[in-house]
C-alpha cells in the first residue's frame, strides 16, 4: 500500500498539469450537469416492510387518481374576538377564499369548511383543505404565491389566517454560520502551518471535492429522487473530511521536507505514509455510511451513499491533487519548524524519526502524552466518568419525526398547527387513517361497521369518521382523531391498540385493518430504526474492526477503538437530548421548540461518528505503531505518536467541529440537530477518547496492545500503513520504485 501510494504521489507531483486538468474537468462536467438537470422533485419517503407503507400502497391501488402523494395545505381561519366563523361576513370571506384557491391549475380539490364539518364547536376556528396534483417540492412558485395571496386577502378582510401542510415546503437554508465554520477552519490552518499557501491547499481541495460531489448529487437528484437534505449532508461531511485528509498529507509533507528530502520525494513519502492512513480512514467512513442501507429506508440509504461518494472523492483528491498542488507551490510551502511558522518552535536540533529518541524539545503533545503514560489509570477513570456523566440524558431519549409542531413559532405552518390544536384539540394535527381491506370478507359493509365500532370504544379517541368505501366497495378508509398530540406516547399507544383490535376483526370477518397516515408512519419509522440499530452496529463495527486489525496488526487496539467510540457517541446523544429535548442552552443553539429527538438521529450518529472517530484513531495510532515497529518501547511509542500527530489531529478536530457547527444555523431542524450532534461528538471523541483514553489504555496494556496471534499475523495481508517498505528502500539508498534515486536522510 505505502509503496503504491508513494509512486502515485510522485507521479502526481511530476504530472501536476495533467492531474489538475483532470480534476478541473470533472468539476466543470459536474457543474454543467447540475446546471442543466431538471429541478429535483420531492424525495419519495417509503418504509418497506411496515404496516403504514402497506396501507399507503393499498390506497394507491384501490383509490386510483386521488394523488395520495400530492401536496396538501390547510388554510386555517380564526374569527376576530367576539365573532364566530359562522357569521355572515366571515362566511362570505371564507367562500371567496375557497373559490380563489380552486382556480389554480395544479389544484386537485378544495374542501369547503362549511360543507365538510371543518368548523370548531365554539365556532371560532375553521379550515379549508387544499389538495394538489403534485408534491410540495414540485409545485410551481405561481401556485404557492396564489395560496399566500388568497390567505392575505382573507387577512385584509379581518380574519386571522395561517397555512399548514407541505404545500409551502422549501429547500432548507444553511445560514451564514456555515461560512463562519469555513472561516474558522481557514484560521486554524493558517495557525497550524504558518503559511497562507500551505493553509489554502486543504481548503481549495476540499471545496473542489465538495463541488464535484454536491454538483453530481444535484445533477442526479431528479432521476434518483434525492431530497434536498442529501446534498447538505454530503456538503457537511465532505468539507470536514476533505480538509482533514489534505491537512494530514500536507503536514507529513512538511515533516519530510524538514528531514532534508527533495520536494518530489517528500510528496511521495507523504502520500505513501499519511496517504495510507487517509485511505483506511476514508474506508471506515464509507463503510459506516453505506452500511445505512441495512435499515432499509430508501431515503436514508440514498443519503448515506451520496455522502460516501463525496468522502471517496475527498480521499482521491487528497492522494492526487494535493501532491500536484504541492508541486505548483514549490518553496512557498516551507518545512515544518522553518522560519516564519506562526506557532511552535523550530525543530532544529531534534532527532530524526528514524534515529533513536534522545532528548528532543518537548512540545505540548509530548508533554501531555508523558503525563498520561505516568498517570494512565487516573486519566482513564476521569475520561470514562466524564463521558458517562454526559451520556446520562440519553437515558431519557424520546424519538419522533419533526412535524409542523416542531417548527419555529415565527412560521405560518407552526401558527396553523397551534390554531388547529386550539380549535379542534391536539390530536387533530395528527389524524390516523385506518384502511379496511374487506376483499376477503363475505360482508364488506358489516366489516367496515365493526371496525368503526371497535375504534370508538378505544381509550384516547376523540372522533371517528364514518367509513368511506371505494368504488368497488371492497376497501374503506376511516379517519380517527386522537385526544393527544401526534408525537406523544398516548398516540403511539392508540395506534398499537387499533392494530391489536384489527387482529380480532380479521379473525371474525376476514377483513384486514391497517393504520397509516403521517403519525402512524412516524411511529413505524422510529420502530424500524430502533430494530435496525443493533444489526447495523454489528455490521459496521464488525467490518471496521476487521479493517483495523489489518491496519494495526493487533486485536486489542481495534477493540479499544470500538469501545471508545461507544462512549463518545453515547455522550453526544446525551448532549443532543439535553439541548433539543430538555432545552438546555436552546437559545444559544437557536432551538425555538424542544421536543422528541429525530428518529434517525441515533443510527445516523452511530454511522457517521464511528467513521469519523476511526479517522483520528488511524491518524494518531498509526504514528504510534510506526514508532513501535521501528524499535521504540510501548510507552515511548505513545509519546512519539503524540509528538508527531497530536497537534495535527487537534487542528483536524477543531476544523471538523467548526464545519459541523456551521450547520447549526440551518433553518431545517433535522440539519441543525445533525450539525450539533456531529460537532459535539467530534469534541468528545477527539479530545476525550483519542487524546486521553486511548493513550491511557495503551500505556496500561504495554506490549500486549500490539499482540496478534502468529497464525493470524501470517494470514493477514501486509498493507504497510506505517511505511516500513519506504524505510527499507531508503536504507538501501534506492527509491521504492527501484529507480536508484538517492534519498537524502
Amino acid at each position: 500500500m505505502a509503496t503504491f501510494l508513494y509512486k502515485l504521489g510522485r507521479l502526481a507531483f511530476r504530472r501536476r498539469h495533467f492531474v489538475a486538468l483532470i480534476w478541473v474537468a470533472l468539476l466543470t462536467l459536474a457543474g454543467v450537469g447540475a446546471a442543466s438537470a431538471p429541478p429535483a422533485g420531492n424525495s419519495s419517503f417509503s418504509i418497506p416492510g411496515t404496516e403504514a407503507q402497506k396501507a399507503f400502497d393499498l390506497l394507491e391501488q384501490r383509490f386510483p387518481g386521488q394523488s395520495a402523494d400530492g401536496a396538501t395545505a390547510r388554510v386555517v381561519f380564526k374569527a376576530p374576538s367576539g365573532e364566530k366563523m359562522t357569521d355572515a361576513d366571515n362566511k362570505a370571506t371564507v367562500h371567496k377564499t375557497v373559490d380563489e384557491l380552486a382556480d389554480g391549475s395544479e389544484v386537485a380539490s378544495v374542501a369547503d369548511p362549511y360543507k365538510g364539518n371543518a368548523v370548531s364547536k365554539d365556532g371560532t376556528v375553521a379550515y379549508a383543505s387544499v389538495k394538489y396534483d403534485v408534491s410540495g417540492m414540485e409545485l410551481e412558485e405561481s401556485t404557492k404565491d396564489a395560496l399566500e395571496d388568497a390567505a392575505q386577502q382573507a387577512r385584509d378582510a379581518g380574519l386571522t389566517v395561517e397555512i399548514g401542510g407541505d404545500a409551502l415546503q422549501a429547500v432548507p437554508e444553511t445560514g451564514a454560520t456555515e461560512v463562519i465554520g469555513i472561516a474558522v477552519a481557514a484560521v486554524v490552518l493558517v495557525i497550524t502551518f504558518g503559511s497562507l499557501v500551505a493553509a489554502g491547499l486543504p481548503l481549495l481541495t476540499a471545496l473542489i471535492g465538495v463541488g464535484i460531489g454536491v454538483s453530481s448529487i444535484t445533477a442526479l437528484a431528479s432521476a434518483l429522487e434525492l431530497g434536498s437534505t442529501t446534498s447538505i449532508l454530503a456538503m457537511m461531511i465532505g468539507l470536514a473530511v476533505g480538509i482533514d485528509y489534505a491537512l494530514f498529507i500536507v503536514s507529513r509533507y512538511r515533516a519530510e521536507l524538514a528531514e532534508g528530502r527533495e520536494r518530489e520525494e517528500a510528496a511521495g513519502r507523504a502520500v505513501g505514509t499519511a496517504g495510507s492512513a487517509v485511505v483506511f480512514a476514508g474506508l471506515t467512513v464509507v463503510i459506516a455510511l453505506v452500511g445505512l442501507a441495512v435499515v432499509n429506508i430508501p431515503m436514508l440509504t440514498k443519503m448515506g451513499i451520496a455522502a460516501a461518494g463525496t468522502v471517496a472523492i475527498a480521499v482521491l483528491i487528497a492522494l492526487t491533487m494535493i501532491p500536484a498542488l504541492l508541486g505548483y507551490a514549490g518553496r512557498r510551502v516551507k518545512p515544518a519548524g522553518a522560519k516564519g511558522k506562526l506557532l511552535g518552535r523550530s525543530r532544529k536540533g531534534e532527532p530524526k524519526p528514524d534515529q533513536p529518541a534522545g532528548q528532543p524539545k518537548a512540545n505540548l503533545g509530548t508533554r501531555w502524552a508523558s503525563f498520561v503514560v505516568r498517570r494512565p489509570l487516573a486519566v482513564l477513570l476521569l475520561g470514562v466518568i466524564g463521558l458517562g456523566a454526559a451520556a446520562i440524558p440519553a437515558t431519557s431519549l424520546e424519538l419522533g419525526l419533526p412535524d409542523d409542531g416542531s417548527q419555529p413559532t415565527s412560521t405560518t405552518q407552526r401558527r396553523a398547527y397551534d390554531l388547529l390544536s386550539e380549535g379542534f384539540g391536539p390530536g387533530f394535527n395528527g389524524p390516523l387513517m385506518v384502511v379496511v381491506d374487506a376483499k376477503g370478507s363475505d360482508a364488506p359493509k358489516d366489516a367496515f361497521t365493526d371496525v368503526e365500532k371497535q375504534i370508538k370504544d378505544l381509550d384516547g379517541v376523540v372522533a371517528v369518521t364514518p367509513p368511506a368505501p371505494n368504488k368497488g366497495g371492497d376497501t374503506a378508509t376511516i379517519t380517527v382523531i386522537p385526544d393527544s398530540k401526534p408525537s406523544s406516547v398516548q398516540t403511539e399507544d392508540l395506534v398499537h391498540a387499533i392494530r391489536d383490535a384489527g387482529g380480532d376483526i380479521e379473525a371474525k370477518t376476514g377483513a384486514e385493518t391497517l393504520v397509516t397516515g403521517s403519525t402512524a408512519m412516524n411511529i413505524d419509522v422510529s420502530q424500524k430504526l430502533n430494530d435496525a440499530l443493533v444489526p447495523y452496529l454489528v455490521l459496521v463495527v464488525g467490518l471496521a474492526f476487521l479493517l483495523l486489525i489489518v491496519v494495526f496488526r493487533s486485536i486489542l487496539v481495534p477493540l479499544k477503538a470500538a469501545l471508545g467510540f461507544l462512549l463518545s457517541v453515547m455522550a453526544a446523544l446525551g448532549a443532543v437530548v439535553a439541548v433539543f429535548q430538555w432545552g438546555w442552552l436552546s437559545g444559544l443553539m437557536g432551538v425555538e421548540e424542544t421536543g422528541p429527538v429525530m428518529s434517525m438521529m441515533p443510527i445516523f450518529m452511530v454511522g457517521v461518528v464511528f467513521g469519523l472517530a476511526m479517522d483520528y484513531e488511524v491518524f494518531l495510532v498509526t504514528r504510534m505503531r510506526e514508532a513501535y515497529v521501528h524499535g521504540e518501547k510501548p510507552h515511548q511509542a505513545v509519546v512519539t505518536g503524540f509528538k508527531h500527530g497530536a497537534r495535527v489531529v487537534t487542528a483536524a478536530a477543531v476544523i471538523m467541529m467548526a464545519v459541523f457547527a456551521g450547520f447549526i444555523g440551518s433553518s431545517e431542524s433535522m440539519v441543525k440537530m445533525i450539525g450539533f450532534g456531529l460537532a459535539i461528538a467530534v469534541f468528545f471523541d477527539a479530545f476525550v477518547v483519542r487524546m486521553a483514553i486511548v493513550p491511557a489504555v495503551l500505556a496500561l496494556l504495554g506490549k500486549k496492545a500490539w499482540w496478534l496471534p502468529k497464525w493470524l499475523d501470517r494470514a493477514l495481508p501486509n498493507v504497510d500503513v506505517e511505511g516500513e517498505g519506504l524505510r527499507t528502500a531508503a536504507e538501501r539508498g534506492t527509491g521504492p520504485d527501484e529507480d536508484r534515486e538517492l534519498v537524502r536522510t
